[in-house]
């Protein structure tokens, strides 16, 4: 988590969480916390980037 500025999409001036794929700090709002990334990256995931899906087996 960082508590620099705030965060890039929306500027909130609050602390902010980091995402693991891009590195934007982003606010509550914008961070889905079960996949650790920002909504941006979280849109553009694929189904090989879901956490648990067996269905490629």
């Amino acid at each position: 988590m960082s508590d620099a500025g705030g965060c890039e999409l929306c500027g909130r001036p609050t602390p902010g969480r980091d995402c693991a794929r891009c590195g934007t700090t982003v606010c509550r709002m914008h961070f889905d916390s079960q996949l650790r990334l920002c909504i941006e990256c979280a849109q553009k995931r694929t189904p090989d980037d879901r956490r648990g899906d067996t269905s490629h087996l």
